[in-house]
């Protein structure tokens, strides 16, 4: 996987010697930004979704400390580069992921990038799991994932799903919408033990929010909010079934 990262170094060429080493020995690592102080690392924190952050502990108007500090809710892993090993036991009190001392050890920077990745990895495989409907203790219930975490949705409150190529747009009973990073097949399985009907290629409904059927090929249904989806011939069946 990719990780999406900045380094963060008052000393040029310590930045351009650890960039040179992420390209040549740490493909993964996609270099987004260079900062020399905490100001023009703060900018880039809040302008990009990090993965990672290579940061100096020592640097002009404030310390690595006081960046993270400024940062306040921290969504990325961090490696600490440093000439002092006396910031060993601060960085681990910021949930520091690795602690690299300089001169840097192309073994130790290989090895901690990827700790790392394995990190984010084990992120990102739970966070698919926690989007499958849960069937004990919050049934009906869905996650959502997003970069801070995940918003919890009632399957009841969903009246519709909608395919836009690798997205999914998901209309809610209170005119609202939210657009997801899967494709609606996976919500078509995700939603398997709710009343859910594939009716057409793009679209996934709510079979308690149907109001009417109108007769046709496929035909179509009319949904609580007054939404019209055609019905595709081939799963007309699998949609009447619910109505016997």
């Amino acid at each position: 996987m990719k990780l999406k990262s900045i380094i963060v170094e008052d000393e040029e060429t310590s930045r351009k010697i650890l960039k040179n080493y992420l390209q040549k020995y740490c493909p993964n690592v996609e270099v987004l930004g260079e900062a020399a102080n905490v100001d023009e690392a703060l900018v880039l924190i809040r302008n990009n979704d990090l993965d990672l952050v290579f940061l100096d502990v020592e640097m002009p108007y404030g310390n690595a400390f006081d960046l993270l500090e400024k940062v306040g809710n921290i969504n990325f892993e961090t490696i600490f580069v440093t000439a002092y090993d006396h910031y060993a036991i601060d960085a681990l009190n910021a949930h520091a992921s690795y602690y690299l001392m300089k001169p840097i050890s192309i073994d130790e920077l290989i090895k901690a990038v990827d700790y790392v990745t394995e990190i984010k990895s084990k992120e990102n495989a739970l966070q698919d799991e926690v989007l499958v409907p849960k069937t004990s203790g919050v049934n009906g219930k869905i996650t959502i994932p997003q970069q801070s975490g995940f918003e919890v949705l009632n399957t009841g409150d969903i009246l519709y799903c909608k395919a836009d190529d690798n997205y999914t747009e998901i209309y809610l009973n209170n005119n609202k919408k939210k657009i997801v990073s899967k494709t609606l097949k996976y919500f078509e399985e995700a939603l398997s033990d709710a009343s859910f009907a594939r009716v057409h290629k793009s679209y996934l409904v709510n079979v308690s929010e149907v109001v009417k059927y109108k007769k046709g090929k496929g035909g179509s249904v009319e949904l609580s909010n007054g939404k019209e989806i055609m019905v595709s011939a081939s799963k007309k069946a699998n949609l009447l079934s619910y109505f016997k």
